[in-house]
């Protein structure tokens, strides 16, 4: 089986050290960024089966990011999930507008994210296509 790639953005760069150790554990391929123009940079090379998208970035944020990459019939197959501190009620609804497919809460749960990115997966091969509104954890339980 290929080896999956997942390009995960986000600003914090202890974030990105975390979720590239964690997913490289899980065996996946990981590429980051650190803002959007870096995603948006390293996608004319690259097409990932995942992006972990923080929504709180610099300059062009996440929910706009993905709204980009949905209406890109070059991207829009990218399975896309909305990774955030999860600040206020409402915000996975909002992510979930945008296009995301999936939504994932800061704290990262260590123990549970490689479940819930093969999950994310998963439900992509076995549909035919990007899971719509998958499992959405509430901000509360993490």
């Amino acid at each position: 089986m290929p080896l999956e790639t997942i390009l995960v953005v986000d600003d914090a760069p202890i974030n990105l050290k975390l979720t590239d150790i964690l997913l490289r554990k899980e065996g996946y391929k990981v590429v980051t960024a650190a803002d959007a123009e870096q995603a948006l940079s390293i996608l004319k090379t690259l097409h990932p089966d995942l992006m972990l998208i923080d929504i709180q970035l610099p300059g062009m944020d996440g929910l706009e990011l993905t709204r980009r990459l949905k209406q890109n019939v070059e991207t829009r197959d990218i399975v896309l999930v909305a990774l955030t501190a999860c600040a206020m009620k409402g915000d996975d609804e909002k992510a979930f507008q945008a296009g995301c497919d999936g939504y994932i809460t800061k704290p990262i749960d260590t123990m549970s994210l490689g479940s819930q990115i093969r999950g994310y997966l998963e439900h992509r091969s076995a549909s035919g296509s990007a899971p719509v509104a998958a499992i959405a954890p509430d901000c509360a339980g993490t």
